[in-house]
């Protein structure tokens, strides 16, 4: 008599695992994954050093945070709301720089002119 388990690819039962939920499960699992990643927030930091006989040539400093744009903002992350080319609300920097262009040349016209009275 001879048994299939017996020495091949089948061994003693499992116990079930937490992660096995039926057909199906994986993506539900995913799907919770992402769904508090993007809750709670992931930070991923590292650091790559380039040594060359203990002179330090290059270093590279990563940072990568994966969260959803409500935890961003709530965190006081909102950069890309004052980028002009990811928002149509952010102000433009050609405007922005003639716009201090001329306040500063308002200002050294207001430093001429009071450069040029008599002292009392």
């Amino acid at each position: 008599m001879t048994h299939p388990a017996a020495g091949g690819l089948t061994g003693p039962p499992r116990p079930p695992s937490p992660y096995d939920h039926g057909p199906g499960a994986q993506s539900a699992n995913l799907a919770d994954i992402l769904e508090r990643v993007l809750d709670k927030g992931v930070v991923i930091a590292g650091d790559i050093r380039i040594n060359l006989l203990d002179i330090e040539l290059l270093t590279i400093k990563l940072r990568l945070l994966v969260a959803s744009v409500d935890k961003a903002k709530e965190m006081g992350i909102d950069w890309w709301e004052h980028d002009p080319s990811l928002s149509s609300r952010a102000a433009r920097p050609e405007r922005s720089l003639a716009d201090e262009n001329e306040r500063l040349r308002a200002e050294i016209a207001a430093l001429k002119a009071a450069d040029r009275r008599p002292e009392p």
